[in-house]
């Protein structure tokens, strides 16, 4: 993206907010093209590293409205705030919601499945030298211990991924947490 496409897009979305504001994060945004530039960055990478400017446009308005909140204590300033941070949480809701909930129900499925199969690894390796199994009493031996080795592998693979799914929401939940930090903190 280019450098006027960008600024054009956030100018866009900051249509509202007071224009001094607006003034100030052009400014910003323009300064960081410039020193891209003087670092030898071509506009689409600089554009790359500042992310979509929609969202960042997002974000703005509401840390405006949280910052209008904070200095005037008005009911209008106060739903502004909240509908601006709504509306940025609203996308994530639409967006990211179904999508977790898929993804933890499909971790879930696949951590039920390991315990089952570990125990029927662990069956496997008790019961079956007494059942006569084809291949012999040694064959169920080494099954039911490849199952279990198999369905323990499988859920640390899961419990790693897990973690790692888990620590990337905890990350772009802060994202979120820093706009709201200091009306919590008043």
């Amino acid at each position: 993206m280019t450098r006027q496409a960008f600024m054009a897009r956030l100018r866009e979305g900051l249509r509202g907010l007071p224009p001094q504001t607006v003034i100030d994060v052009i400014s910003d945004y323009e300064a960081h093209f410039a020193d891209g530039a003087s670092a030898g960055r071509s506009e689409d990478e600089v554009a790359a590293a500042l992310g979509n400017p929609d969202r960042l446009a997002r974000e703005i308005r509401a840390e405006s409205t949280m910052t209008r909140w904070r200095e005037e204590r008005t009911p209008s300033s106060a739903a502004s705030a909240v509908f601006a941070v709504l509306g940025l949480g609203a996308l994530d809701i639409l967006i990211l919601l179904p999508i977790l909930m898929g993804v933890a129900a499909t971790i879930f499925g696949l951590f039920v499945a390991v315990v089952v199969m570990f125990f029927v690894g662990t069956f496997l390796l008790a019961a079956g030298p007494f059942a006569d199994p084809p291949g012999g009493p040694a064959a169920a031996v080494l099954a039911g211990i490849g199952i279990m080795a198999g369905s323990a592998s499988g859920g640390a693979i899961l419990t790693i991924v897990s973690i790692g799914l888990m620590n990337a929401l905890v990350w772009y939940g802060r994202l979120h947490y820093r706009l709201l930090k200091p009306a919590l903190e008043s």
